[in-house]
């Protein structure tokens, strides 16, 4: 009976040493990212105390073992902890959306006219003050005259070779300037046509320059549906024979 007693008064002391009051310390880290957050709101469901850690993402609060502290922060989700019996508490929180590092986009896609540019910078030398010169020269107050630099780059092999590169680029500035506004975006719009039918069409029915550059874009429109229109009807014009 004395056994049993004692027993009793024991637990009952245990208890209420369980139960009482103690001093809680904790910090709150980011869960992905294992860093530290601030003002953060730590709430006690039983005493309902709230508090929010400091800049250094720490905390204290009054609690007792096994109650639940409500944690919450505006871009992370609520969190509930559970008071152990030590005095420290770690929490992580989970964020609503992960943070994608910062990423510096260069624009790798140049408008024809600064691709034609840094073109031509990259070739300069064939883009030389010769290279620009008329056989036939027009000076201030002297009137008409024969460029003999003109004379000489035409008949040298290396003004002839800086000739054919100045066309090289120039054709393909007039393509680049085609493929910038007969783009696929745009014919798709358009036509509602899919690939493989959208680059068919767009092959076959490709503008010149004088259009690209010269049509409004209410006449080209309306040209690229009217040669859609005859593309439906024959998709088979303008196309090579097989190969046999």
């Amino acid at each position: 009976m004395k056994i049993t007693l004692v027993a009793v008064t024991l637990c009952g002391i245990m208890g209420k040493c369980f139960a009482q009051d103690k001093q809680v310390e904790g910090i709150v880290y980011d869960n992905i990212s294992k860093e530290r957050i601030a003002k953060v709101n730590i709430q006690n469901a039983r005493t309902h105390q709230s508090v929010y850690n400091s800049l250094q993402a720490e905390f204290k609060l009054t609690a007792r073992a096994d109650d639940q502290l409500i944690i919450n922060k505006t871009g992370y989700f609520p969190d509930t902890v559970k008071v152990g019996s030590g005095n420290t508490v770690l929490v992580y929180l989970k964020p609503t959306s992960i943070q994608l590092r910062q990423v510096n986009i260069k624009d790798t896609l140049l408008s024809p006219q600064k691709r034609y540019l840094a073109t031509r910078q990259e070739y300069s030398k064939a883009y030389g003050s010769d290279a620009y010169r008329d056989i036939l020269s027009v000076s201030p107050g002297s009137g008409a005259g024969i460029s003999i630099d003109a004379i000489w780059n035409s008949f040298s092999k290396e003004g002839r070779n800086a000739q054919k590169l100045q066309d090289v680029i120039e054709r393909d500035y007039h393509e680049n300037i085609i493929d910038y506004r007969f783009n696929k975006t745009l014919v798709a719009s358009i036509t509602g046509a899919k690939e493989p039918q959208l680059t068919d069409f767009m092959q076959k029915y490709r503008p010149d320059y004088y259009a690209v550059t010269n049509d409004s874009q209410y006449d080209f429109v309306n040209t690229i549906r009217m040669n859609y229109r005859r593309y439906l009807r024959n998709s088979r014009i303008f196309s090579l024979a097989p190969l046999k």
